[in-house]
């Protein structure tokens, strides 16, 4: 581990462009979680397969991201399940290339096909609903780059961790106590469930905290000072808290 990382500094640059993305997954990974490694990332041969059998070229992210990272499960698999790229699919209604779900089905991510020629596509989200006619490709994130660092950090908060925890019962006050004592990361709010403000990142000492538009917290401490730290100063029922 560094201790040259500066989170709310590099997630800044991040958000910015698809290389500040990778430069900002790379630091991530090595101070928050393992440093990424040669066989982290899918193979060109992999990717190159997944085109034929589509009949699609990836995206430029999309690949990179994949050799980049694509194969470490702690950052893409511990909660909803970032495809392998034999798993890429088009929806049944020909409109998007999938490639996430969410971990019981509930919803999918995907690039709209009319885009895949861009760098660096939108991305969309579709809920599983049990009227289909229902069903509607929605606007999630403006570039998949920053879909990745959202996946990144949102997987990472949800591993079998004992400095992992969750907050359901999350009012006003904890809100007012949470934008106290933790920085607003700069990350693109988005929407959950229809609450307002949406996602927000936040980031306090030692720990990672992903606010769920004020219905619950997500919280994951680098050090179990951290992680008890967040729970003292946002009190509540803590699912995890052994004290």
């Amino acid at each position: 581990m560094t201790h040259d990382f500066d989170m709310v500094q590099s997630l800044a640059v991040g958000t910015e462009s698809r290389g500040g993305a990778w430069q900002f997954i790379r630091g991530f990974a090595a101070n928050w979680a393992e440093p990424l490694g040669d066989d982290d990332g899918w193979t060109e041969a992999d990717l190159v397969a997944a085109e034929e059998r589509l009949g699609v070229q990836l995206p430029r992210t999309l690949r990179d991201g994949y050799l980049l990272f694509g194969r470490r499960r702690d950052l893409t698999r511990n909660h909803d399940v970032l495809l392998s790229p034999s798993e890429l699919h088009v929806d049944d209604s020909k409109e998007a290339l999938v490639f996430r779900h969410e971990n019981q089905g509930a919803a999918s991510w995907g690039i709209l096909l009319g885009a895949l020629g861009e760098e660096d596509p939108a991305v969309f989200i579709r809920a599983d609903l049990a009227d289909k006619t229902a069903e509607r490709w929605e606007g999630w994130l403006d570039r998949l780059s920053l879909a990745f660092i959202d996946i990144v950090l949102s997987e990472f908060l949800q591993a079998d961790d004992d400095y992992c925890d969750f907050l359901d019962v999350f009012d006003d006050q904890g809100i007012e106590a949470l934008e106290r004592v933790c920085t607003r990361l700069p990350s693109p709010a988005y929407p959950f469930c229809d609450a307002e403000p949406g996602i927000r990142w936040f980031l306090g000492d030692d720990v990672l905290v992903r606010d769920d538009g004020g219905t619950g917290v997500l919280a994951r401490g680098r050090t179990e000072e951290g992680i008890n730290r967040i729970r003292d100063l946002i009190p509540g029922d803590w699912l995890n808290d052994p004290r």
